[in-house]
């Protein structure tokens, strides 16, 4: 792989936990040598709340939260802001189309919008992106 594509939060996340890695998420983070990812606004919000829940259930610590934070703004990542009025329309009408999350939608959007494969474990944001011509890494 060394074409840029967009990378929603289930992929990013399982590089967090060691009894979450899966060959899919570590060829894709492999790939982040030669390639930049690409995810919507919303992102940082997701990975924030999935590492303060890891905390509550005693699963990481803070000190593990933040050296995650760290290791992955070391990656390729670029974050693609989006107007609040086209998330409210153009996503959410998207989001309603493939009966997906909003949160899904504005990484299937991402993709379409850029023209980029989209690299994700979630079923249901694969469906989306197969309906819509969107290639799946």
């Amino acid at each position: 792989m060394s074409e840029n594509f967009v990378v929603d939060n289930s992929v990013v996340m399982t590089w967090c936990f060691n009894d979450e890695t899966n060959k899919y998420s570590d060829a894709i983070l492999d790939s982040m040598n030669t390639s930049t990812a690409f995810v919507p606004s919303i992102w940082p919000l997701e990975v924030g709340n999935v590492l303060l829940v890891a905390e509550r259930r005693k699963r990481l610590s803070e000190a593990d939260s933040t050296r995650f934070i760290a290791l992955i703004a070391e990656l390729p990542i670029v974050i693609e802001q989006e107007q609040p009025e086209r998330m409210m329309r153009d996503i959410l009408a998207l989001a309603r189309k493939h009966k997906i999350s909003t949160y899904d939608a504005s990484y299937l959007d991402l993709a379409m919008r850029k023209g980029l494969p989209i690299a994700s474990l979630d079923k249901n944001l694969r469906k989306a992106a197969r309906r819509s011509r969107v290639a799946i890494l």
